[in-house]
């Protein structure tokens, strides 16, 4: 141990007797960490959000949308959702709690006065908050009675307040689109932007109103189902019979692929957090790269303090100096310097990440994990003892006498 506090000591004064050859001599590390750990910092703050946001999407719930893949899209084969899937659906699964329809009506104009936008039309019914878990912040969401009377109501997304220019309090004011007058009711709270895209900017009006406007199609792409169970711990259980009166309800046979698509709250969440995970170690080990050339350069240095420091070498061998002993310490040394540098780089990391997202309009908040601190520690460690092996082995193998002859 004395060994150990000693030869640490002897690295610190020898960085310090060295400052800019020794704060060069880490650049490289000092780069590749905070590289490193800007990029994780950056994705990880991403991550979180979106995370958040799918959260949003509730934990009790099954979303089921038609499959439709490339390939038959390219043949113009395209699958759809059926109005009587619903009915279907709450008749033969007795654990299912509600289902809220998604009707997306295709891109109409909605008009202010003479204001107008592309907003985004949805029909649902009064279950949607519950299932979405997306709820009005002034006025009040859609009603049963508006449901079941087909009522020209309409709940806002907040970006439509500024977007149309209506009044702060907008509750009364009567919106238009599809040929229809709307009253608005309510507004939905506030979720920001998400990949650069309003998340704020729709208007809801209740499911049969919805297929009022588009006639009497039974058959819609632009529809999603979220299934409510009345116990998530039975999703396993159900999701069996939930394809099975799926398909009865599409008359599949046996041998032909399901024409929908299932998918939970949940598996969206593990989904996204296996695309977090690659990118970050992709994107992690392409940066990690410069982590190399600073090891590379930490290991040249090194090289040429053996050479300066061959007498010193010979001194300490003729006093009884052993040889692991001058290897522990230019290894020390070597360690000290990238451990040092990493040591910098994350300080430096964390300040680049914090500024990039401040600078970037509505980019979440850089977040440097736990995990992401011991691994720019380790890494720096490590990459110190892998190319401070060759000085120090060098400066070990000196032979005394040549050593104190060496001018």
């Amino acid at each position: 141990m004395f060994l150990l506090i000693e030869s640490v000591r002897s690295a610190l004064n020898s960085i310090r007797a060295h400052r800019m050859r020794s704060f060069l001599t880490s650049l490289g590390i000092i780069i590749g960490v905070a590289s490193v750990i800007t990029v994780i910092s950056l994705i990880q703050g991403l991550s979180k959000s979106v995370t958040k946001q799918f959260e949003g999407l509730g934990g009790n719930s099954l979303t089921i949308t038609a499959h439709n893949s490339f390939k038959d899209a390219m043949r113009g084969k395209m699958n759809e959702l059926r109005f009587e899937d619903i009915d279907f659906l709450r008749s033969h699964v007795d654990e299912i709690s509600d289902i809220s329809p998604l009707l997306f009506i295709n891109a109409p104009t909605v008009r202010f006065g003479s204001t107008e936008t592309s907003g985004r039309v949805i029909a649902t019914t009064p279950t949607y908050q519950d299932a979405q878990q997306r709820f009005a912040t002034m006025g009040r969401f859609l009603s049963d009675s508006d449901e079941v009377s087909a009522r020209r109501v309409a709940v806002i997304g907040p970006k439509l307040i500024e977007t149309l220019h209506l009044p702060d309090n907008p509750i009364g004011q009567y919106i238009s689109f599809s040929n229809e007058w709307f009253k608005i009711i309510g507004v939905m709270e506030k979720r920001g932007e998400l990949f650069g895209m309003s998340q704020d900017d729709y208007v809801i009006i209740p499911f049969r109103t919805g297929r009022s406007i588009i006639g009497n199609n039974q058959r819609l792409r632009n529809m999603q189902l979220t299934v409510s169970l009345h116990d998530i711990s039975k999703l396993e259980e159900v999701k069996p019979r939930i394809r099975s009166v799926m398909r009865a309800s599409h008359r599949l046979d046996p041998d032909v692929p399901d024409d929908f698509d299932m998918e939970s709250s949940d598996q969206l969440s593990k989904s996204l957090d296996n695309i977090t995970a690659t990118v970050t170690l992709v994107m992690g080990g392409i940066v990690s790269i410069a982590l190399l050339v600073g090891g590379i350069g930490i290991m040249n240095i090194m090289l040429v303090s053996v050479t300066e420091r061959t007498r010193e070498i010979g001194i300490c061998k003729a006093i009884g100096a052993r040889s692991r002993d001058i290897m522990m310490q230019f290894l020390i040394e070597a360690v000290t310097l990238s451990v040092l540098g990493g040591l910098i780089g994350l300080i430096l990391g964390y300040g680049l990440g914090f500024g990039i997202s401040k600078m970037i309009p509505d980019f979440p908040d850089a977040v440097v994990p736990w995990w992401a601190v011991v691994l720019s520690f380790v890494f720096s460690a490590g990459v110190g003892i892998v190319f401070g092996v060759m000085p120090a082995s060098k400066a070990a193998k000196l032979d005394p006498i040549d050593a104190l002859r060496y001018e």
